[in-house]
């Protein structure tokens, strides 16, 4: 094959420059390089928020390849079928893309390497999504690991080669396919009104995730072990928006964390914790499928769960209207954000999962549905966890009491008043731009009144949840 045919870089969830192994390898082989997006069998699955957010992510990422005088041809179908047609227009031989590791990603890319392969085309996955090849580590038994805290202790003092710095430019083929439009394929449709909300909170794009990164660097991973827990402080890097569609890669926030360690910084460790958590969620999808769409732990398939979605109960939990002032704050911080506190997401999963007793798919359908920072493995793995029904999880009796929670990480109330408009006789916008994101049909007002009681107390559910473990069948 000719040199001046070019190399097809997939496009996935990697929208960035730097650090990008696949394109990395593309600029090496000296050949045009012609980066695609595809909106394919998979993407199409997505959720309103994320898939909205997907598409302002790659609207940008299109701006930034412009800028170094290249361009991202967008396609939409089978990805298998729009790789092929493509190589066909442009005469390239060859096709490369950053690896993925959940099930359904894994799916897709099998079936379009081997239809790349059967049309006599070369197809290379990169690495570049994790820290650690999910295959290469292993207990001394030779098996994956099951347990966080060992998995940790057997990858922190590995080495992580250094993030990659990103190219000046991108050689450019002779000409240009034909290229669909962004604006055409309504990738945010679904979030109707509440688009013009959420948007005021994104940080979108490569260089504000570096940025991100390099003020929570400076200004804030010193006391991360503790301000973390505290929703209503700026205490996290906030990165997980950036991380989910590959605005930043994670081997930029590792050895920033790294550095911060040596700098004698005290809650950096517990930040590369955090990093490495996310690691282990993709270790286990890959080695247990089972992880992102059932119960981890299958003796747990008997549990006498509420599986329905739409009951009075459930509903009221996703409008953040339960009485649970903890639980209906950071339901509705999701709904105008897009995005919750990671100890508001251990409040909320718990009182659906316990006090509540509703199976966790239900939030992990919900979550996948309204989070820009939605990830498959990670959304996953924080339900079971929460739930008892996975691996590494807390114990299963033991249920989370909101109020306590509430009076130890939002002592003065800040957290609550940002998010519940009816506690304020002059509420912040935060707390009233849930009205406005909200879907109509929910017939919800500012003139409504706060629930006088809990739908379920705490005490109530975490006696209906003991009573039911009590009398599991495993």
């Amino acid at each position: 094959m000719s040199d001046t045919f070019p190399i097809i870089v997939w496009i996935r969830r990697d929208l960035r420059l730097t650090d990008h192994p696949a394109l990395t390898a593309a600029l090496e082989s000296g050949r045009p390089i012609l980066p695609v997006f595809i909106l394919d069998e998979l993407v199409e699955t997505y959720g309103a928020a994320p898939k909205w957010r997907f598409g302002l992510g790659v609207g940008h990422y299109a701006e930034r390849l412009e800028a170094l005088g290249s361009r991202l041809i967008l396609r939409r179908g089978k990805a298998a079928e729009v790789l092929r047609t493509l190589a066909e227009e442009t005469g390239s031989d060859t096709v490369y893309w950053t690896r993925a590791y959940d099930p359904d990603a894994i799916a897709r890319d099998k079936s379009v390497k081997a239809a790349l392969t059967d049309a006599g085309l070369t197809a290379e996955s990169h690495a570049g999504h994790v820290l650690f090849e999910p295959w290469t580590v292993e207990t001394k038994q030779g098996g994956y690991y099951k347990v966080y805290t060992p998995y940790w202790r057997s990858v922190k003092d590995r080495d992580v080669p250094a993030p990659e710095t990103a190219p000046s430019s991108l050689p450019a083929p002779e000409s240009w396919p034909e290229s669909e439009r962004l604006d055409d394929w309504g990738m945010g449709n679904a979030m109707n009104r509440g688009a013009e909300i959420v948007a005021e909170y994104l940080t979108l794009g490569e260089e504000a995730a570096q940025t991100r990164l390099g003020v929570f660097m400076r200004d804030r991973i010193a006391d991360y072990d503790t301000d973390r827990d505290y929703p209503a402080t700026p205490g996290t890097s906030g990165l997980s928006e950036n991380l989910a569609w590959g605005e930043i890669s994670i081997r930029s926030c590792w050895h920033a964390g790294i550095r911060a360690l040596h700098e004698g910084k005290p809650g950096a460790e517990t930040w590369l914790k955090e990093l490495v958590w996310r690691d282990f969620a993709y270790h286990l999808a890959y080695h247990t499928p089972r992880l992102v769409s059932g119960n981890w732990r299958e003796d747990w398939d008997s549990f006498p769960w509420n599986e329905d979605g739409t009951t009075h109960e459930v509903t009221r939990w996703k409008q953040g209207r339960t009485g649970i002032r903890f639980v209906d704050a950071a339901m509705r911080e999701l709904y105008v954000t897009g995005r919750m506190h990671n100890r508001a997401r251990m409040i909320v999963a718990s009182y659906l999962t316990k006090n509540l007793m509703s199976h966790w798919k239900i939030g992990l359908d919900w979550f996948a549905d309204t989070l820009v920072d939605w990830d498959p493995a990670a959304n996953a793995l924080g339900w079971q966890w929460a739930s008892g029904s996975g691996p590494d999880a807390t114990p299963y009796f033991r249920v989370f009491n909101p109020e306590t929670q509430l009076e130890k990480f939002d002592k003065h109330g800040r957290y609550v008043t940002r998010h519940i408009a009816e506690l304020s006789q002059r509420p912040p916008e935060t707390a009233t731009q849930f009205y406005d994101a909200i879907p109509r049909s929910w017939g919800l007002s500012t003139s409504d009144s706060y629930p006088s009681t809990p739908i379920v107390s705490a005490k109530d559910g975490r006696d209906r949840a003991l009573h039911a473990y009590e009398n599991r069948d495993f």
